[in-house]
């Protein structure tokens, strides 16, 4: 079935509620938008949410690639061959994962319509359902709390605590956390390479006994051998987050021994669902969990990586509420949230539709 238009656009969409982070503050979010439609009137859709300070790519940047007459001349291409057309973008647009997930994403959506089945159930479906965290910015203690309690009415059972600011407002907040949850919720942190060495051994010692799931990319980039003056169980719970974009960087963090016991894969960071699966592979071999992450993205982006997620037998955690905290979205459907617990329905591609 060939492609016969490529239609990219751009928006830009509120949060319900500013938030923070160890490098800024947000209250809105560009995304990129992606229509591929088939010649039987299939449309796929795709979307990008790319960080610039993560990634080196812009919003802005990512819609300027996907209006070059490079995309125009896929009009034509055979939507079967959406594996080979994703690899020739990645040849064209080496480094810009924005770029590239946006092309994945939508591909695997046309292909998944065109095919008559969910995109997890083209890859084998591992994984039926999974709890995913919701985010609680850098904010005080109270106001901490009041969100915790906020987000435990709605069922969640799973919290990821935003630290990296102010090291010991942070251990009170997880203590507090603690005291209030610990037999209600599970408890992460996101330190977004917050902590000096020294800091983060002080957050270990001084929360042991809250029992913190784990820790994602406590330390700087280019910092990660660092922790290996961790023991072989603290470093089980680090997650690799911003260091890890790709497979490149996922052997090397693979090699023993190992700063991390935990991959944390965001499609924003490494291109798409093939992208996503290089690195998964790479983590299966070396023993490693399955974290998948996400930016504030659209429902299209994050449903992706929900089936991309449970697709893969070694993911163990989700923290895929990205969509949650925008005050409008493009589509509707995709994924199935229930009391906290994500899962997959049985529509075809990835199961969302353009809202009228």
């Amino acid at each position: 079935m060939k492609i016969t238009a490529i239609r990219p656009y751009l928006k830009k969409l509120p949060l319900t509620k500013p938030y923070t982070i160890a490098y800024g503050t947000f209250s809105d979010v560009e995304l990129v938008f992606l229509e591929i439609e088939l010649a039987n009137g299939i449309v796929g859709l795709g979307s990008a949410s790319p960080a610039e300070d993560v990634v080196g790519e812009t919003p802005q940047q990512t819609l300027t690639n996907l209006q070059s007459p490079y995309f125009q001349v896929l009009t034509g291409r055979d939507v079967r061959h959406f594996r080979q057309i994703i690899h020739e973008v990645a040849q064209q647009y080496p480094h810009l994962p924005g770029t590239l997930a946006a092309v994945d994403i939508a591909l695997h959506d046309a292909f998944g319509k065109y095919v008559g089945i969910p995109v997890v159930d083209f890859y084998g479906r591992k994984i039926k359902s999974l709890p995913t965290s919701v985010t609680i910015g850098i904010k005080g203690v109270q106001a901490t709390l009041e969100e915790a309690k906020g987000y435990y009415g709605l069922g969640f059972k799973v919290i990821k605590v935003k630290t990296g600011l102010n090291l010991e407002e942070d251990i009170e907040r997880l203590m507090k956390l603690d005291e209030i949850y610990r037999h209600k919720m599970t408890i992460r942190v996101d330190a977004n390479q917050g902590y000096d060495l020294n800091q983060l051994k002080t957050f270990i010692a001084k929360t042991a006994s809250a029992k913190v799931e784990l820790i994602e990319q406590p330390l700087p980039v280019g910092q990660e051998n660092e922790l290996l003056s961790l023991t072989p169980e603290q470093r089980t719970s680090l997650a690799a987050d911003e260091c890890l974009h790709d497979a490149k960087a996922a052997l090397a963090l693979a090699c023993d021994p190992k700063p991390f016991g935990i991959f944390n894969i965001k499609m924003m960071k490494c291109g798409g669902l093939l992208g996503a699966f290089e690195i998964a592979n790479i983590a299966q071999q070396a023993d490693i969990k399955l974290f998948w992450g996400c930016n504030d993205e659209s429902i299209i982006s994050i449903t992706a990586a929900l089936h991309a997620a449970f697709a893969c037998p070694n993911t163990h955690y989700i923290d895929l509420d990205g969509s949650f905290d925008l005050a409008e979205d493009l589509v509707t459907g995709g994924f199935i949230l229930e009391d906290g617990e994500m899962s997959i329905g049985e529509g075809v591609g990835f199961g969302y539709s353009m809202l009228s």
